[in-house]
């Protein structure tokens, strides 16, 4: 029999995410396909540096240590180099003692129309046409927009979401978008029992909370945040909306309007996922950042 990721968390990363391809980039920029494919041939041997989702990657994969003999996270890899210049991402990859043994190497095509075949939960990737492509299918997946590369220093894997448009449908924000902010909170208090439809995100979460289920809730090495702008009387709908998932988020922070940034750096995020380009912008310094382009908020 075949083997299969049918039982995994599996998370596919661009190699531009996972490693700085910055220099080899501009070749190709600047001096096109031929020269960019002799530039990586030429430095497969010199190990690429880490990029804005390898200090994420690495503690993913750090989870099987904790998981048991059944290695429940895969990392996959999907690039638009050839087999031929990524030679040098898997050499890299080997350098860093990854454990990342699948990918598919596109040779100049965008590598998204494989995240399905692989089952996976998550794409994160530089290129935002590939993660429209890939939220289009149905797969959470962010634009890393991020410069911060270092790892928190907490053991935990801590991932923070924006609520709608992400981890719920955008059918709120649409109201506030063109009725504005009084006739959001009167709509969310009529509706506060009606729980919202989930957003791109939601299967993701739900994948992340069963890995947590394997562990006491004080010993788990996952935790989750909802860091929203939301605020009273429109918070109900939101929790009540993760009681009719079933789903536990461990933190939930009702901003009002207030800047994310620094609740983001006190709850010392690995991550953080919203659909807000302003809200990428302020946290990318500081939090690794993936942009979400879904719903209305990006509708152009």
């Amino acid at each position: 029999m075949p083997e299969t990721l049918d039982d995994k968390l599996v998370i596919a990363i661009s190699s531009r995410a996972l490693f700085n391809l910055d220099d080899s980039h501009q070749v190709f920029r600047s001096q096109g396909l031929d020269a960019y494919s002799e530039y990586q041939i030429a430095h497969e041997d010199q190990p690429l540096e880490p990029g804005e989702a390898f200090p994420l990657v690495h503690k993913l994969l750090r989870l099987n240590d904790l998981l048991g003999p059944e290695q429940q996270v895969e990392v996959v890899l999907l690039s638009r180099n050839s087999a031929d210049t990524g030679l040098r991402v898997f050499n890299s990859i080997e350098h860093y003692d990854l454990a990342i043994n699948r990918a598919a190497f596109c040779g100049g095509e965008s590598p998204w129309r494989y995240i399905n075949a692989f089952g996976c939960k998550l794409f994160l990737s530089s290129e935002a046409d590939d993660v429209r492509n890939a939220l289009d299918c149905g797969v959470a997946a962010a634009t890393l927009i991020s410069g911060a590369r270092q790892e928190t220093g907490n053991e935990q894997l801590r991932f923070a979401f924006d609520g709608d448009a992400v981890l719920f449908s955008d059918e709120a924000e649409r109201v506030y978008k063109s009725e504005g902010l009084e006739a959001f909170t009167a709509s969310e208090k009529a509706a506060a029992r009606q729980p919202l439809a989930g957003g791109p995100f939601k299967p993701f979460l739900s994948a992340l909370h069963r890995l947590q289920q394997a562990f006491p809730a004080s010993e788990a090495p996952i935790r989750t945040a909802l860091v929203t702008a939301r605020s009273a009387p429109a918070h109900e709908r939101v929790i009540r909306t993760l009681r009719a998932w079933n789903i536990r988020i461990d933190e939930s922070i009702f901003l009002g309007g207030l800047d994310k940034t620094e609740f983001l750096r006190a709850y010392q995020a690995d991550v953080f996922f919203d659909d807000q380009q302003t809200h990428c912008a302020s946290a990318s310094p500081h939090i690794a950042t993936g942009h979400v382009p879904h719903g209305v908020a990006n509708n152009s």
